[in-house]
């Protein structure tokens, strides 16, 4: 996750992280990004089930009931144990998690339990009456998910009206108080939708935007051939960069981020060497807190049935279960599962541009699962990296 607001906007940043100590339980959500001891953020596909049927959907989700799924004293056994353990956040995911029927009793649980609790939804079922719930049960944030505006959106999500119910949605939690964002997966068939989204997020009070590159996992793999181009990749972030900068001068406040390519922050690094050395610097030291993608140390995925996963887009790759097994015990077995140990790790393990690069300490080797769905090699170069050889200082 790379902080565009806080990279090219943020003054003295990196004092205020240092001032919380870089620990998980101490820094504020917004800057968890920053934690040295990495206590993950746990991706929790809480159901399978959706209303929906996304084209880049990475759980293959469908509208009907699958079998197995952890029932709701499991799920509570499950969040004692991630709280004893002191992950930050527990963020419900799916599938749509509000078609889960004990969610918000869950969402309870998780508070009263200490741990931060968000939501990555579609947005569509999201009533007024739902909202003003999960508002008084302190749920901490909103994730909506857009493909673009009305027509593209609807298309992405093969329903017609899916773009008017989400936004019904953000309505609902802003009217109940509860913060809400954007996420957006940047691709071939919408990135020139990248304009009209910050329209609306400026023009519907929206404080938050994510733009994700795609990963190539589950319907997502489907997509592989209509990803950007790296000379498209880098008009989106000069266009992001753009925006973010135009914000920052009016005085609009949005916290704006991209997600799994960590390429964009050595790519503002070396835009800010060039216009603003001082700042630059910072955001060199920011990016070092940082450390690159944490697959399998910062971040960690469970699925509907228990199954425990490097992240989210890693379904193929089975760690454990949770109902053999603790959560925490499996995350921290490195000595029987030699490949999370290398995780944890990477840096020392991937190869090719990857490996040479100058810049491996503030990427950490880039998406080791878009790596994998192209090559087959997990430790192969990061695919989607459009940083130039001279750029990263090798060749």
């Amino acid at each position: 996750m790379i902080g565009f607001t806080k990279l090219l906007c943020g003054v003295d940043l990196a004092s205020d992280i240092l001032r919380y100590q870089r620990r998980s339980d101490k820094l504020p959500s917004h800057l968890l990004q920053f934690s040295s001891d990495k206590k993950p953020v746990v991706v929790w596909n809480c159901t399978r089930r959706c209303n929906l049927h996304c084209v880049h959907c990475y759980s293959h989700s469908k509208d009907l009931a699958y079998e197995g799924e952890l029932t709701t004293e499991e799920a509570k056994s499950l969040i004692d144990d991630l709280a004893d353990f002191k992950i930050p956040v527990l963020l419900f995911s799916g599938g749509e998690p509000i078609m889960r029927k004990d969610l918000v009793e869950l969402i309870d649980y998780t508070v009263n339990k200490g741990i931060r609790a968000v939501i990555s939804t579609n947005g569509t079922l999201i009533t007024k009456d739902l909202a003003h719930e999960l508002k008084k049960f302190n749920l901490s944030y909103v994730g909506v998910s857009l493909d673009g505006l009305e027509k593209v959106n609807d298309s992405f999500r093969g329903f017609k009206g899916a773009y008017d119910k989400a936004m019904e949605g953000i309505v609902n939690c802003q009217d109940a108080g509860i913060k809400v964002g954007l996420r957006f997966t940047m691709n071939q068939r919408n990135s020139m939708e990248i304009p009209g989204i910050f329209n609306l997020i400026e023009e519907q009070n929206i404080p938050r935007i994510c733009f994700y590159h795609l990963v190539y996992s589950g319907r997502g793999s489907a997509l592989i051939k209509e990803d950007l181009t790296h000379e498209q990749t880098r008009e989106a972030v000069d266009l992001i960069t753009e925006k973010t900068l135009d914000f920052h001068r009016r005085g609009i406040v949005k916290e704006i981020l991209t997600v799994d390519n960590h390429a964009d922050g050595v790519y503002l690094y070396l835009k800010m060497l060039k216009e603003d050395p001082g700042r630059a610097k910072e955001i060199h030291e920011l990016l070092e807190m940082n450390g690159g993608n944490s697959s399998g140390h910062g971040i960690g995925c469970i699925g509907n049935t228990g199954d425990v996963h490097p992240d989210q887009f890693w379904r193929h790759i089975l760690l454990g279960n949770v109902r053999e097994r603790k959560f925490s015990e499996i995350w921290t077995d490195t000595r029987s599962n030699p490949f999370l140990s290398k995780l944890k790790e990477k840096k020392k393990w991937v190869t090719g541009r990857c490996h040479e690069c100058h810049y491996l300490d503030l990427c950490a080797g880039g998406f080791r699962a878009r790596a994998e769905a192209v090559t087959g090699d997990k430790w192969a170069s990061d695919p989607a990296c459009y940083l130039t050889d001279k750029e990263i200082g090798i060749g």
